[in-house]
């Protein structure tokens, strides 16, 4: 009789340990693929009767700028291990909102993006959103950074539903800090409004052409720096799985 109730306790030990592991690998695996989505975004344009046609000179303009960007630009971003700088931001109602203030409750996920003009930082957003449940099985909270105006955030949250903070950096003294700032050259923003129908000022004010290469921080509750991913090609950004492996090596 003790034989089989031993027998049974460690055929139940083996089951809730699995049960266990494969919870957390649903709950891993469950986050979208930025990539994925980028992907199928990209196809879709392609095959849009209605997407600009590019010619080739078009291209070659596009290539130039991001040749210059490249130049100016070289090895983008905070490092792992860095200390991430304290700022305070206004947020989409105009309340001060620091990242010091947000360590003090977990992790943060601060991430920059370019605004709500760019549907790659759309898609980004919106994969970070349906993540945001498996963040905070690690205490961790997301906070936004951008160079557009509050009422262009507000616009987004009231349009979204985003629960997380988007702060306007409308002096880009944190872009700057992070290392991620450039400028659009004007030539580069009529194009995109002319092709595109994309109009930075439009978000930005007038004027104001500044943009963050899109970058993602893990930052530990002491403020290191655990991980992070910057890359001038704005159409790669971090994945939600590997910010997720970033927010278990803290609890490891």
């Amino acid at each position: 009789m003790l034989k089989k109730l031993k027998h049974k306790s460690f055929n139940l030990i083996v089951i809730t340990g699995l049960a266990m592991l494969f919870m957390g690998c649903s709950s891993e695996e469950s986050v979208p693929s930025i990539q994925k989505r980028v992907d199928i975004y990209n196809k879709k344009m392609m095959n849009s009767k209605d997407g600009p046609k590019l010619n080739e000179q078009d291209k070659a303009v596009m290539q130039e700028a991001a040749d210059d960007l490249a130049r100016t630009l070289t090895d983008p971003g905070l490092k792992v291990g860095d200390t991430a700088p304290d700022f305070s931001l206004g947020n989409a109602n105009g309340k001060p909102v620091s990242l010091s203030s947000k360590l003090k409750q977990g992790p943060v996920v601060l991430i920059f993006y370019r605004g709500a003009w760019c549907p790659y930082c759309n898609i980004q957003l919106h994969a970070l959103q349906e993540s945001i449940p498996a963040f905070k099985k690690y205490g961790a909270q997301l906070v936004a950074v951008t160079p557009q105006t509050p009422d262009k955030s507000l616009e987004q949250v009231n349009k979204d539903k985003y629960p997380f903070e988007i702060l306007s950096d409308l002096e880009y003294k944190v872009a700057k800090t992070y290392r991620l700032y450039f400028e659009v050259p004007m030539e580069l923003h009529e194009f995109y409004k002319d092709k595109f129908g994309l109009d930075i000022e439009s978000y930005n004010g007038k004027g104001r052409l500044g943009l963050p290469v899109p970058g993602t921080f893990v930052i530990n509750t002491d403020g290191k720096i655990i991980a992070t991913h910057a890359e001038l090609d704005y159409k790669q950004r971090m994945e939600p799985k590997a910010i997720l492996q970033a927010l278990k090596s803290i609890k490891g």
